[in-house]
């Protein structure tokens, strides 16, 4: 492990606010949108040999289809498991299966190294304030778990 890696596990929100910083966008991307920037991303990923998986995160009001019963609320999306939850920390806009080869104590075999990317229009800067606290709470968590997890505007380099 390297001396930076082993800073990035000991404050893994310090590592997501520089990894914020040093992830600029580029001239070119100037007026695009998120959606636009999320679709790069993915392109990014694959071309890497991972795997990008949109995590649509929400809540809705549903009836019983059959007895048109008393309504309750459906939750979707990771980490979304109440209101009070999603409140704190909000699960990312992408979820990676990162293929990685396991030296020599696994003798070779490859696993999935779980991942989180939080896209952003180009342009985006950090702040911490409303729903990006609860989105660098996501990050950070699966950073100390030793996932990968970034945000991002477009290109996402594994």
């Amino acid at each position: 492990m390297t001396p930076y890696e082993e800073w990035a596990q000991r404050h893994p929100h310090a590592a997501g606010e520089l990894a914020c910083i040093l992830t600029p966008a580029t001239a070119t991307d100037a007026g695009e949108s998120e959606a636009r920037a999320q679709q790069r991303a993915r392109l990014t990923i694959a071309q890497q040999g991972a795997y990008a998986f949109r995590n649509n995160v929400g809540a809705t009001p549903s009836r019983c289809p059959d007895c048109n019963g008393p309504q309750r609320v459906v939750r979707y999306g990771l980490a979304n498991d109440s209101q009070r939850l999603n409140e704190r920390i909000k699960s990312s806009d992408l979820i990676l299966a990162i293929p990685r080869v396991i030296t020599t104590a696994m003798a070779g075999t490859t696993i999935a190294q779980f991942g989180a990317v939080e896209v952003k229009r180009p342009g985006w800067t950090f702040t911490g304030k409303g729903r990006e606290a609860g989105q660098q709470a996501w990050l950070a968590l699966v950073a100390k778990a030793g996932g990968f997890a970034t945000f991002s505007t477009g290109e996402v380099t594994l």
